[in-house]
């Protein structure tokens, strides 16, 4: 295990979920950032097989003193340009994204968070400003099981939600209010002028990474809408159209093909599908999904 406030060194190599990654690292941003958000995630020995090995570094030469910058590397490759030396943490989970989404293909990956209770896996879909993340972190901090923030793995011979449970990312006005409104929720330092504006990470709660390992039963499709001026309102969904909202927030369907399609059909056939509209009652939103969870089960 990693001690809360151990440094992370060259070659730590953790257990996230379904996969272990390897991490060299001597940025001290990053350093103190994993061993807060990553704290109880198992730790592996440096002989063990990793899925991915990724580096964060500063580059040699005058950027080390002026204007710093900080790189992603993937194996030997780096596949972004540099960023701001202050933007390390969050480039450190934007890349394992990057990497999971574009290399795990025994899974259908969708760009959705996902969180269970009572043994049923609700999928939140969304892209930018729908508000999933941040209702996301508002159902992990309710008793929701997290697992994921932003990649939802549906394995296809199982029929099972893979979990990859690790920081959920909060952006601008949601860092405050999911701070405000859940005072045990643990986050890293703010960081700001981000390409998506200021972003913190939301430490996972201790029983979502105990249970990393655990499978969950997808039942639900809800795609949110934070819409500040409107009602709450869950109203069901067509199924189709589901699907074709869900492939176009697939990152590996055209990839796969045929398989793909017949993925993303056992996916949704097997889920109800609804639409969500909520202006921020995080209390009305518990309740509705509560409730819709309770009569499914």
């Amino acid at each position: 295990m990693i001690k809360k406030n151990a440094a992370v060194n060259y070659g730590s190599v953790l257990k996230i979920g379904a996969f272990t990654v390897r991490i060299e690292t001597s940025v001290s941003s990053v350093t103190e950032g994993i061993a807060l958000l990553y704290a109880g995630y198992r730790r592996l020995s440096d002989k063990d097989f990793a899925d991915f090995f990724v580096r964060i570094y500063s580059p040699p030469g005058i950027r080390r003193f002026w204007r710093k910058q900080v790189h992603f590397a993937f194996d030997q490759y780096r596949p972004f340009k540099p960023l701001p030396y202050s933007q390390a943490l969050p480039f450190f989970e934007w890349g394992l994204n990057w990497c999971i989404s574009g290399y795990a293909h025994q899974y259908l990956i969708i760009h959705a968070a996902v969180v269970e209770k009572h043994g049923q896996a609700l999928i939140l879909p969304g892209e930018p400003g729908s508000g999933k993340s941040t209702l996301c972190a508002a159902l992990v901090n309710s008793g929701w099981r997290l697992l994921s923030d932003e990649l939802t793995l549906y394995e296809r011979s199982s029929g099972l939600i893979v979990p990859v449970p690790r920081p959920v990312s909060l952006k601008n006005e949601s860092i405050d209010l999911i701070h405000s409104t859940f005072s045990d929720a643990l986050f890293s330092p703010t960081v700001h002028d981000t390409t998506k504006g200021s972003v913190a990470l939301m430490k996972p709660p201790e029983e979502s990474v105990k249970r990393m390992m655990d499978k969950a039963l997808p039942a639900v499709v809800v795609f949110p809408k934070y819409q500040p001026d409107k009602k709450l309102s869950l109203t069901p969904f067509n199924k189709a159209e589901a699907f074709m909202k869900l492939a176009e927030l697939s990152f590996n369907y055209p990839v796969l093909g045929a398989e793909g399609f017949e993925s993303l059909y056992e996916l949704v056939e097997q889920c109800k599908t609804f639409n969500f509209v909520y202006a921020g009652d995080f209390e009305k939103a518990m309740d509705c999904f509560e409730q819709l969870i309770l009569e499914i089960k």
